[in-house]
């Protein structure tokens, strides 16, 4: 089994204004003239986790982990406002934070939704990036989006059918339920969305049995910052992450993806190695979009070749 680092508390924090009338909740962890790594989050909206931390050798890393706008302790949140929230302005927090924090290059990290943040980031800013490794690969394409709440519905017919909830155009009509001035609406469709996403990873190896549980306000938030990203294709020129891999060219990669992944199927891993000079794609055959024991050594072992 994969050891994670012991649990570690941060040695700073803070909100970083970044204008909009936004404030993005920031920390860092470990050694303060450690290697300085970057943690995205998923979602879009998910907010970091103290988990996090617990890959990197505190010894020898400098871990930041933000909370994207909207969610977490960044301010305001997205239960009450989306407004200025856009990948563009994810890419400027993080310049804006980089040098807040005077770190020159820092490696990046991120899965699901952090990898498509992260790879915007690096082939905007290259210079600025010294490594990456992303897991559960997604680029966010419109072809993505339409599998993910369209073309999975071939596996789960009648969970599909309680999902759309009439509507011809779900992900677009979520956003707007998700903007609802009625509690009870934004409720009930952030409970459908949930249900939606734990659905399409329930056929993986030990995954929970899906459930509905009272929606909270990181839900909300989940549900609100995802609907109107991926209503939008995370404003993203379809394909251009990919077709744009080559500026990446000379930064070391690793592409961490699990064979049996629905919501992110491995095409696009493989698509993303072939057009990124010098990746590395692992692929585990035995696990999904989740976590695995088999993809966290793999992240472990290239976080440890990297910190050398």
């Amino acid at each position: 089994m994969a050891e994670l680092f012991p649990p570690i508390e941060p040695y700073d924090q803070g909100l970083l204004d970044v204008g909009d009338g936004h404030r993005i909740h920031w920390e860092t962890s470990g050694n303060p003239e450690g290697k300085p790594a970057v943690v995205l989050h998923g979602g879009p909206g998910q907010g970091s986790a103290p988990g996090m931390r617990r890959m990197f050798d505190p010894a020898r890393y400098r871990v930041v982990l933000l909370d994207q706008r909207g969610c977490g302790r960044s301010v305001p949140h997205a239960t009450t406002s989306v407004r200025d929230n856009t990948t563009e302005h994810l890419v400027a927090d993080l310049e804006r934070l980089r040098e807040h924090l005077g770190i020159e290059r820092w490696l990046v990290t991120g899965g699901s939704w952090g990898t498509t943040l992260a790879l915007v980031y690096a082939e905007r800013f290259p210079e600025r990036v010294s490594e990456i490794v992303v897991s559960a690969i997604s680029t966010t394409r419109r072809s993505e989006i339409d599998w993910l709440y369209r073309g999975v519905r071939r596996f789960f017919p009648e969970e599909w059918a309680r999902f759309t909830l009439g509507a011809d155009d779900d992900v677009a009509a979520y956003a707007e339920l998700m903007s609802s001035s009625d509690p009870a609406v934004r409720d009930r469709a952030a409970a459908a969305w949930r249900r939606w996403e734990d659905v399409v990873l329930s056929l993986e190896p030990g995954a929970p049995p899906v459930q509905d549980e009272p929606v909270d306000d990181a839900t909300l938030a989940f549900v609100r910052l995802t609907t109107h990203y991926y209503a939008h294709a995370g404003w993203l020129e379809e394909g251009a992450v990919i077709r744009d891999a080559g500026r990446l060219a000379g930064i070391p990669g690793v592409l961490i993806h699990g064979r049996l992944d629905l919501s992110c199927p491995v095409t696009t891993a493989w698509e993303l190695a072939e057009a990124w000079p010098g990746a590395e794609l692992l692929v585990d055959d035995h696990s999904g979009h989740r976590a695995s024991d088999v993809k966290r050594g793999w992240k472990l072992a290239a976080l440890d070749r990297f910190a050398r």
